[in-house]
């Protein structure tokens, strides 16, 4: 059994665990332990994880740093994130650990909190508590449960009522080490009420080894809030992430999460979004590109539970070689939800035949005054426009590229930083054409 190992290594290494962290996570840790005992680690069995078997990515012996040994790295001096004319306020976590050695030299707005999560627990317990782990139910989520159980920092954003942090904030996820290595973070966006920031979160592996992480993400939107994050992963084909993200939404509140995978080895990622007061507004966007054995899977689940609420999807892969895709999107809108607006759309291109792409789109409505609709498609490049194109002097590989591009651009797109934006489009097509995406002078992508 894959959980026994774990199981084992909770009971010998609870006392550890909990004094390397802080109390508010503590509190959760012995109920999560519970339920993932009960639980385990979801397999393909459930329907949720039918596209992906997790549970195999645990059954390795991986490393981890119980006891908080200090990883021999300055992020500051190896990562240089240097997209042109784009400033942010730019913060690391090494492994899973908040980098508190050296800050950016950019203030925030006063009453902005940006750290570690187990820091920010000691330091605001009563603010931290209100929040950790009450979107996060581990009572129906082996993963949830798991990185509950073994989580002992993370990253905690809070951002006063009424603030706006002009800024973009930047986190870098940052894998290094010498073995196998397992990761377990924590992030919390705490958006009080008519507060506006954005949050740009880029994964990169420092070593080739094989890494796992379990990321569990909590993200609460005040009442006219506004929320962009954007999570862009560049690791490697030895590299396994499986996130959890839950939102909640306020009346008014307007969230933009959109992820988007240019480099990876197996990648499952779950959003959870409850729109709780009404005139919320959620947009998730999603795009992979993918050649090789890489797999990603994006599960989605929103729930509209008021009246007058919006949410918008676009989720877009290019699978090449013998890759593979899920897209998995329910949308939910309940008895008293009248006036909801809900558009989901998965759109994929399989590059040979020996791609795969699996997608399932649900409506689950019980109002009868709504404009819901979901479609989607899965076919290959359109052989009368490569035609087209070669006709006027365009060369076959040129044309495709151009076509891919075209076709992941609407998601880039939906990015509401111009700067940011302009970068993306050169990455992707520097993907596209086989070479190493990375962001000039940042080491960590090379």
């Amino acid at each position: 059994m894959v959980e026994q190992q774990y199981i084992d290594l909770f009971s010998q290494c609870e006392a550890m665990i909990c004094a390397n962290s802080a109390e508010v996570l503590n509190a959760k840790r012995a109920e999560a332990f519970a339920n993932f005992e009960r639980l385990g680690f979801p397999t393909q069995k459930l329907e949720d994880y039918k596209y992906t078997d997790v549970s195999e990515a645990f059954a390795p012996d991986y490393g981890l740093n119980l006891n908080r040994l200090e990883i021999p790295v300055n992020p500051y001096e190896v990562f240089k994130c240097d997209v042109p004319n784009m400033s942010t306020s730019l913060y690391f976590v090494v492994n899973d650990a908040f980098y508190t050695k050296e800050q950016p030299k950019v203030e925030l707005p006063e009453g902005v909190l940006m750290g570690s999560l187990k820091e920010m627990a000691k330091k605001y317990p009563e603010l931290v508590s209100k929040y950790y782990g009450k979107l996060a139910d581990t009572s129906g989520d082996g993963i949830t449960a798991f990185n509950t159980s073994f989580v002992q920092d993370g990253v905690f954003l809070y951002i006063p009522k009424g603030v706006v942090v002009e800024r973009t904030i930047q986190l870098v996820n940052i894998l290094r080490a010498d073995v196998d290595f397992m990761v377990n973070r924590r992030v919390l966006v705490v958006m009080e009420e008519g507060s506006q920031a954005k949050l740009l979160v880029c994964d990169h592996a420092q070593d080739q080894v094989n890494f796992l992480t379990t990321q569990v993400i909590e993200v609460f939107a005040g009442e006219n809030a506004v929320l962009d994050m954007y999570e862009l992963e560049e690791t490697h084909i030895a590299n396994t992430r499986i996130s959890n993200c839950y939102v909640r939404q306020d009346a008014g509140s307007n969230v933009l999460l959109n992820g988007m995978t240019l480099h990876n080895g197996m990648t499952r990622n779950r959003t959870h979004v409850l729109l709780a007061g009404e005139h919320a507004e959620i947009t998730l966007c999603g795009m992979a590109i993918e050649d090789k054995n890489q797999h990603v899977d994006n599960h989605t689940f929103i729930d509209h539970a008021v009246s007058n609420c919006t949410s918008n999807e676009l989720y877009k892969y290019v699978l090449d070689d013998e890759a593979r895709g899920a897209f998995a999107g329910k949308v939910l809108v309940r008895k008293d939800a009248q006036k909801t607006f809900s558009q989901q759309t998965n759109r994929n291109l399989c590059i040979t035949r020996e791609a795969r792409m699996f997608t399932q789109p649900q409506l689950e409505i019980y109002a009868d005054d709504v404009k819901c609709g979901h479609g989607a498609t899965v076919g290959q490049l359109d052989e009368s426009a490569l035609f087209y194109m070669q006709a006027r002097g365009i060369s076959q590989r040129e044309a495709r590229l151009l076509l891919m591009f075209a076709f992941v651009n609407e998601v880039v797109d939906y990015i509401r930083i111009d700067i940011l934006k302009e970068r993306l489009h050169l990455l992707i097509e520097k993907r596209f054409r086989g070479e190493l995406s990375k962001c000039a002078g940042c080491n960590g992508c090379k």
